[in-house]
Order: C-alpha cells, then sequence, then structure tokens
C-alpha cells in the first residue's frame, strides 16, 4: 500500500467513526491555541469526541490542552472546535499534527479559524493584545507537505498568495471596531521551541520583519490553504521579547496572560463566525 493509500484509508476510518458518534456536518473549524478556552462556553454543543477514541488521532501532550472534538452552533453557524492542538516539540512528525485539519476537512469543514499564544516582538505591542495574522514566515525544519503529493487534497506546488483570506481580515477589523477592542495585525513567526527565543533570536526574527512568535499555526494553516480552505488566524500576545528590555518569562506567565486576554478573543472569534 502506497503512503497516500494507506493515509485515506487511516482518514477514512478517523471520520467514520467521527461520524458514527456525532451526527453533524461543520462548515467552520476553529483550532484553540493555550489558555484560550472559553469560546467554547458559547457554543451550543451537539456532541463531543475524545482524541483518545479516535482512529490515528494524535494525543496532546500539553497540561493546558484538552484533547477533544467539539461539534456545535456558534452564532448560528456550524462548528467543529479542535480543544487542543499538537506541536512539532512534542515529537510529532508534520503529517500528524494537521491530520486533524484534513479530517475537519473531510467533515464538511470550509473555513478554519486558529488561535495562539505568542511572543511580541513588535515595540507597539503589549502583553494581553490580540494580532490578527496576516501574513507568516515559516522557521520550522519542515513543512506538512514534503513527500509525495495527493492531487486528491491540493496541488503539488500550492501558491502562497493570499493565504490569510483578504475578506476575513477586513471582517476581523470591522468586527473589533464595533467592539472597541485594540486589533494589532502583523506577521507571525514559528520555531520549533520548546524553549522560548533568546535576545539574539528576537532581534533577528524582527529584523526578518515578524511581529510575534510562536510554536504552531503555520503547519495547519499550510495544509488548510492546500486542500482549498478559508483562513482567518490570531495571536494573543502573551509576553514581550524586546531584545533590549528582557524580562524573565514562564509558561505559567504565558497561560495565565492568555487566559486573561481570552474573553476579547472569545468574542472577536464569535462575532466574525456570526457574519461568515
Amino acid at each position: 500500500m502506497s503512503e497516500i493509500q494507506q493515509f485515506h484509508t487511516e482518514l477514512n476510518e478517523a471520520v467514520d467513526f467521527i461520524k458514527s458518534k456525532v451526527d453533524f456536518t461543520p462548515s467552520i473549524g476553529i483550532i484553540l491555541g493555550t489558555g484560550l478556552g472559553s469560546l467554547v462556553d458559547g457554543i451550543e454543543m451537539v456532541g463531543s469526541v475524545d482524541y483518545d477514541d479516535i482512529p490515528h488521532f494524535p494525543l496532546s501532550t500539553v497540561e493546558s490542552h484538552h484533547g477533544r472534538l467539539l461539534f456545535g452552533n456558534l452564532r448560528g453557524k456550524k462548528v467543529v472546535c479542535m480543544q487542543g492542538r499538537f506541536h512539532f516539540y512534542e515529537g510529532y512528525s508534520f503529517k500528524q499534527i494537521v491530520f486533524p485539519v484534513r479530517v475537519m476537512k473531510a467533515l464538511g469543514m470550509e473555513t478554519i479559524i486558529v488561535s495562539n499564544a505568542a511572543g511580541g516582538m513588535n515595540p507597539n505591542f503589549v502583553a494581553g493584545d490580540v494580532m490578527l495574522i496576516n501574513d507568516h514566515i515559516n522557521f520550522f525544519p519542515g513543512n506538512p507537505l514534503i513527500g509525495e503529493n495527493d492531487n486528491k487534497l491540493g496541488p503539488r506546488f500550492p501558491d502562497m498568495y493570499e493565504v490569510y483570506n483578504r475578506n476575513y481580515l477586513q471582517l476581523a477589523k470591522d468586527i473589533a471596531l464595533t467592539q472597541n477592542l485594540r486589533l494589532q495585525e502583523g506577521v507571525y513567526l514559528a520555531v520549533t521551541g520548546p524553549c522560548l527565543e533568546t535576545a539574539a533570536e528576537y532581534r533577528m526574527f524582527r529584523r526578518m520583519g515578524a511581529d510575534a512568535v510562536g510554536m504552531s499555526t503555520i503547519p495547519e494553516v499550510i495544509a488548510a490553504h492546500h486542500q482549498g480552505n478559508k483562513v482567518l488566524a490570531f495571536s494573543i500576545i502573551t509576553d514581550m521579547g524586546l531584545p533590549d528590555n528582557m524580562h524573565p518569562c514562564s509558561i505559567d506567565d504565558v497561560i495565565r496572560i492568555a487566559g486573561e486576554a481570552d474573553p476579547k478573543l472569545r468574542d472577536l472569534i464569535a462575532g466574525c463566525v456570526e457574519k461568515m
């Protein structure tokens, strides 16, 4: 059996299992990042499936990440929500990291909204800000599309023009304005982690044109773009990586600040979903 055939076998087994548990066709997928969980409270739940029950699904090893696919209605739209995501630093391959994105597409997803916690490098930002991602720099040592291309999923050489949907970027700005939310905008750069960055690395990344740095999101966005999904993405700035004004930072600080800023991003995402 070829690698592509094996993938489709595993994909079909995962999708069939989920459909046996939840009779629901979501049009919007949402990935919740570190400390970003209150959006779940606004979803009229139809059902949920634990990751460890889904065939071939990876399992999140990060303490702050739950491990469930949630299905329900948010502001009148059918959504599937990943409560917990997967990271390269956990030891997963890029294909494993994006497997849930492939599954959500097979379930009916047309649009994906991705969120994360990130370190800010733009001196105009402050911890607790929400940043709308308008572009990215892939600093991972790989790509989920490496290997034989599956033409059923997408093209061999996907154009990365307008990865982050232009109409949704404007929608997010409009919704933020109505909510009196100060919405930052910028370029997200992703590294492997799990250690945070040095002052020299922050300085380099800033010179490269990045406004925020994190350890996720880009593999999922690449896979979603490859398979024709529209993408909207946000970062919560949980700490500031200003090389000439560095301070100690722990993961507890990151989770705490993400949690404090969570209601702002929750309302923004919900408002965007309503207008999609």
